[in-house]
């Protein structure tokens, strides 16, 4: 087994910024020191974009990576790609990039996949009706317990915020149908094992939010907590003993004391959890977009490999412009190497006992 993690780079929608942000994620030279990257792709498209941006924008040649120094798995992009405008061709595409990624490393080639951004109504224009790239991920590893955690460090203080959202891409009316006891169980399995074998807390201290308003205010906004979220947190805390959980915290005051601990008001006692566990989407990932939006990476838990990606999405109304910012590209794929290494060590020093 390598020394250094071996990594997929798929391209995302090569219609958006996808090409762009992994070009200048790419001119850090110190990741070529810490891993081995292959992109998942087309190396024209890559080329055609890099030519663009020195053309039409104020980047230089040390601000992007020349795609003709890259590894890349060359792809076939069966019709014409434009920037910024993405159609059935581009979200085919970029399916077939993930695809490609996802075989390859349940083949045992790469220990992990950082995705760019794709296009969910471009992949129903192409024929392929998934939700998102995490269901397919799941899917064609053969897991149905998989779990959407996003990760920041913060600029300001070095805080890092850990946050896994219950529910998913579901609609608002179907969330409390499909919160359930077992639901709730199997993602604070998915969190405490993350955070044992990815980050090293194997003591984790986790907040929990409420569903409704005031966590239902016993039961004045919402039946939810007092019908049977308080009982399953009840027993879960002394399921798991190891773990401190906190909740069920009203959904809006859980945010307060992460957003001080990122921005850096805030006493030196300032009792933060490690993570937080919100109930769906929107609860979970407008704060996290509020506070990390250029530094937060998603990443898939559950998968028999690492995934991560970049928190936000094709931008297709500034792709060739030279201006998308690629802080949060660069920030996946460093998880993904944090995370790989870990995991290396971990799998070094088991077969050494």
């Amino acid at each position: 087994m390598s020394t250094i993690p071996s990594l997929a780079v798929t391209m995302g929608d090569p219609a958006g910024i996808g090409s762009e942000i992994i070009l200048k994620a790419l001119a850090d030279d110190s990741l070529k020191k810490k891993c081995s990257l292959m992109v998942i792709g087309n190396r024209q498209l890559l080329q055609t974009t890099y030519e663009l941006l020195l053309q039409k924008s104020q980047l230089t040649e040390t601000d992007l990576v020349d795609p003709q120094t890259l590894s890349v798995l060359d792809l076939p992009c069966n019709g014409t790609v434009n920037l910024g405008y993405g159609d059935a061709v581009s979200g085919g595409f970029s399916f077939a990039c993930l695809e490609k990624a996802i075989a390859l490393t349940l083949e045992g080639k790469f220990q992990g996949i950082v995705t760019a951004p794709i296009a969910k109504s471009l992949w129903k224009a192409a024929g392929h009706e998934y939700p998102g790239q995490t269901e397919v991920l799941a899917q064609r590893a053969g897991v149905d317990k998989f779990g959407m955690m996003f990760v920041g460090k913060s600029p300001y203080t070095g805080w890092e915020l850990r946050s896994l959202l219950a529910t998913t891409h579901i609609p608002l009316a179907d969330v409390p149908q499909v919160l359930t006891p077992e639901l709730m169980t199997w993602k604070l399995n998915l969190l405490i094992e993350c955070l044992k074998q990815d980050f090293g807390l194997h003591h984790p201290q986790i907040a929990i939010a409420g569903l409704n308003p005031h966590s239902g205010e016993s039961g004045q906004l919402g039946r939810e907590e007092q019908d049977w979220l308080l009982n399953w947190l009840k027993q879960a805390q002394t399921d798991y003993p190891q773990t401190k959980l906190m909740g069920l915290i009203p959904p809006d005051t859980m945010w307060v004391k992460p957003g001080q601990a990122w921005y850096g008001n805030f006493e030196d006692d300032l009792n933060t959890a490690d993570a937080y566990l919100a109930l769906y989407h929107d609860q979970g990932l407008i704060p996290v977009k509020l506070m990390a939006f250029e530094q937060a990476i998603n990443t898939t838990i559950g998968l028999p490999f690492i995934r991560t990606s970049p928190d936000h999405g094709t931008a297709f109304d500034i792709a060739g412009l030279g201006i998308a910012n690629a802080s949060s590209m660069k920030a996946a794929i460093e998880l993904a190497i944090q995370i790989s290494n870990r995991r290396l060590n971990k799998w070094t020093m088991d077969n050494k006992q």
